[in-house]
C-alpha cells in the first residue's frame, strides 16, 4: 500500500502522492556557512540548507529539497485553479517576436524582454509572461460567444533580463509563475471571472499558510483597469503596503490616495523674507537651521517631457515643477498619470533648471523665475500659508511663502506623494498604517487591451464579431517559498509551514546502527507514518544527533520525532514542532494518533 494510493497529507493539504523516504537515499546537502553574495534571508538559508544552487547571475538549479516545495505550492495553485473553473495549458517559453510587434510591446517593453535570433535571423523572444500568444489561441480557437467563458492558465517558466538581479528567487532571472488569462463576452462577464480569480487565490493563499493581505495595485506595464496585489507580510518585503487598521481598506503604497487637507487655507501672517542657509541644500537641514517644522518646508522637483517626431527625434521639451512638502516624497506612478506626463518624463538637466530658475539645484523654487514652467502642487501644499522653499539663490532661502500674494496659485493641484502613517485613510474609517510586504500574486483586469491590439473576436449572439474583454492571474511559484521564508524564520533556519515543507515530519532515530530497539521503532513508526499517507522522511545516515537536529532545523521541517533506547526504555519518544522551545514526551502506542492530531490529520 506504501506510496501507491494518492492522499491528501491532512485538510487543505494538495492532494499527492506519498512515497517512501530515507534521508541516505535522498540528497541532504546543507552548508554551515552562506555565500558571499546573499544578501536577504531566504537567499542565505536555501541556500545553506540544500535547496537552491546557483548557476548563473539570477539563475538557480532546484536542487531536489527545494524542488519538493516548489511541487507542493504547484499542486495547490493546480489544485485551486481547477477548482475554479480554469483550464490548464502550455505555451512555449520561447515565441515568436510577431505576436509582440502586434500590441507594440517587442519595442516598448525594454531590455527586461530578452529578444533572441535564429539560424534565419526571425526575431523571437523568451517570454516574461504570455498575453500575446494567449490572445492568439482565442482568436483561433474561440469562435463563438457560446463557447464563453474561457479561463486558460499555464505553470510554466519565465525569463526576466533584470538588471540586476539580487535576493536569490526574490529577483531572479529565470523563475517559474503560474499564469492564467479569462475571456469574456463583455465588461459585466470579465468582472465576473476577475472576482472568482480574486476568491480563488484568496483559497491558495490561505492553504500556504502565510500571512498576507491583498491589496489594490497599479497595474503597471500589464494595464488594465482593475488590480489587486497579493503581498506576503515580511519586515524585509521590498514593497510598502497601505491599510486601514480599522477597515478593509489596503492598497500598495503606488495606489494609495494620500486625501486633501480640510480647508480653507489659513490667512498669511508673516511677511516674504530672504533667509540666508549657507550650504544647507535639503528641506531638513534648512528646517533645522531655522528652527522650524520640517512641516512648513516645501520642496521643489524638476521634470521635463519631451515631444519626439517620426525619426526618435526630440522636436520640443517641457519642464515642470512638482511641489511637496518637505516631509513628503514624490509618488512617480500618480505623477506619471497626470495630464501632460501621462507620455514619459524624466528629471530636468542642469540646463533646463539654470534656464528656467537661474540657479543650481538644492535652492530652487516657484517664486521669481527666470522663464515659464508648469507648476504642479500637491494637495497638501496647496492649502499650506507661510511656507519655506528655495530662494533660486545659491546658499539662501524665502520664508513666509504664500500663495497669490507672493505667487500664482498653481497650474494643477494633484495627489502626487506617498501616504505615510497617520494620514486619513480614503474610506474615513480611521488612520493608515504601513507594513512591509513580498508580491506573490497579481490579478489584472485588462478589458480589450490586448484583444484591441490584435484583433481578437468571437461572434457574439446577433452574429457580429465582437472584442474578447480579458483579465490575466499571475502567481510566483518559486518566489513564493522565498517569501514564506522572509516571514517564517530564526536563527536556526528556516521554518516552513505544513502545506509547503519539503516533508512534513522527520524521524530522527539516535544510535540507530548499534540498537535493534530504536531500529525495530524508527521502521515500525515509519512505515505506520505512510500508511497514514504523512509525508515524512527517515534520517538514517547515522549522524550524530547535534548534526542531525540542525540539519532538519536548517531546512525547516515543521514536526520532529527523536527516538533513543532511553526514551524507548521508558515507552516515549519525543516530539517537538520547528517552533516549539522544548520536547513533548509522547508514548510510543499513542504518537501516530499525536502525530495525526498536529497535523490536522
Amino acid at each position: 500500500m506504501h506510496g501507491k494510493r494518492q492522499a491528501s497529507s491532512g485538510p487543505g493539504q494538495p492532494y499527492t502522492r506519498i512515497y517512501p523516504m530515507k534521508a541516505s537515499r535522498f540528497f541532504v546537502s546543507t552548508l554551515r556557512e552562506a555565500p558571499a553574495d546573499a544578501e536577504v534571508v531566504s537567499h542565505k538559508l536555501m541556500m545553506r540548507a540544500g535547496m537552491i544552487r546557483k548557476l548563473g547571475a539570477g539563475i538557480y538549479n532546484f536542487m531536489p529539497m527545494g524542488l519538493r516545495v516548489i511541487r507542493k505550492v504547484e499542486a495547490i495553485v493546480r489544485e485551486e485553479m481547477n477548482r475554479a473553473g480554469a483550464v490548464e495549458l502550455t505555451m512555449p517559453v520561447v515565441q515568436p517576436a510577431e505576436l509582440w510587434q502586434e500590441t507594440g510591446r517587442f519595442a516598448k517593453m525594454g531590455p527586461e524582454l530578452l529578444r533572441i535570433k535564429d539560424r534565419h535571423d526571425r526575431d523571437f523572444v523568451i517570454q516574461p509572461t504570455s498575453e500575446e500568444v494567449v490572445t492568439d489561441i482565442a482568436r483561433q480557437e474561440l469562435r463563438s460567444y457560446k463557447q464563453l467563458p474561457k479561463n486558460f492558465y499555464q505553470i510554466q517558466t519565465k525569463f526576466r533580463d533584470e538588471r540586476r538581479p539580487r535576493f536569490g528567487l526574490m529577483r531572479g532571472r529565470e523563475f517559474i509563475m503560474k499564469d492564467a488569462y479569462s475571456f469574456d463576452r463583455d465588461s459585466a462577464g470579465a468582472q465576473a471571472s476577475y472576482q472568482a480569480m480574486a476568491q480563488a487565490y484568496r483559497r491558495i493563499f490561505d492553504r500556504f499558510g502565510l500571512r498576507y493581505r491583498a491589496v489594490a495595485a497599479d497595474s503597471g506595464a500589464i494595464g488594465g483597469d482593475l488590480s489587486e496585489e497579493f503581498q506576503v507580510i515580511a519586515a524585509t518585503g521590498e514593497d510598502a503596503i497601505v491599510y486601514c487598521p480599522n477597515s478593509q481598506y489596503a492598497a500598495n503604497m503606488e495606489k494609495a490616495e494620500a486625501l486633501a487637507p480640510q480647508g480653507p487655507r489659513k490667512t498669511p501672517s508673516q511677511n516674504l523674507q530672504l533667509a540666508p542657509t549657507p550650504g544647507k541644500s535639503t528641506c531638513a537641514e534648512v528646517a533645522e537651521l531655522l528652527g522650524l517644522p520640517l512641516a512648513n518646508t516645501v520642496k521643489s522637483i524638476v521634470l521635463a517631457t519631451d515631444e519626439i517626431n517620426e525619426r526618435d527625434e526630440v522636436v520640443t521639451s517641457k519642464v515642470w515643477l512638482l511641489l511637496l512638502r518637505g516631509d513628503h516624497d514624490m509618488n512617480e506612478v500618480k505623477v506619471g498619470k497626470l495630464p501632460g506626463l501621462d507620455m514619459g518624463f524624466r528629471f530636468a538637466t542642469t540646463v533646463e533648471i539654470e534656464l528656467h530658475f537661474g540657479c543650481k539645484p538644492g535652492y530652487l523654487g516657484p517664486v521669481g523665475l527666470k522663464k515659464p514652467l508648469t507648476v504642479v502642487a500637491d494637495r497638501e501644499v496647496a492649502l499650506m500659508a507661510d511656507w519655506v522653499c528655495g530662494a533660486n539663490q545659491m546658499d539662501h532661502h524665502i520664508t513666509g511663502v504664500n500663495w497669490g500674494r507672493d505667487l500664482p496659485e498653481p497650474d494643477l493641484v494633484a495627489d502626487i506623494r506617498n501616504v505615510v502613517t497617520g494620514d486619513m485613510s480614503p474610506d474615513g474609517q480611521g488612520e493608515l498604517a504601513i507594513e512591509r510586504g513580498i508580491e506573490v500574486g497579481h490579478v489584472f483586469f485588462l478589458g480589450s487591451k490586448y484583444s484591441s491590439a490584435m484583433n481578437a473576436t468571437f461572434l457574439d449572439e446577433d452574429g457580429k464579431p465582437k472584442l474578447f474583454e480579458m483579465g490575466c492571474y499571475g502567481i510566483g511559484i518559486t518566489r513564493l517559498p522565498a517569501a514564506a521564508i522572509e516571514q517564517n524564520h530564526d536563527e536556526r533556519g528556516i521554518i516552513w509551514p505544513d502545506a509547503i515543507a519539503p516533508f512534513t515530519v522527520v524521524l530522527c532515530p539516535i544510535g540507530m546502527e548499534r540498537s535493534t530497539q530504536v531500529k525495530e521503532s524508527t521502521e515500525a513508526l515509519y512505515q505506520e507514518l505512510l500508511a497514514a499517507h504523512v509525508d515524512v522522511i527517515l534520517d538514517d545516515r547515522g549522524e550524530r544527533p547535534g548534526a542531525m537536529f540542525a540539519d532538519w532545523e536548517l531546512i525547516g521541517v515543521p514536526h520532529r520525532v527523536v527516538i533513543s533506547d532511553k526514551g524507548l526504555k521508558e515507552g516515549q519518544l519525543e516530539y517537538q514542532h520547528r517552533r516549539d522551545a522544548t520536547a513533548t514526551r509522547v508514548g510510543v502506542a499513542e504518537s501516530v494518533t499525536f502525530l495525526k492530531g498536529r497535523l490536522g490529520m
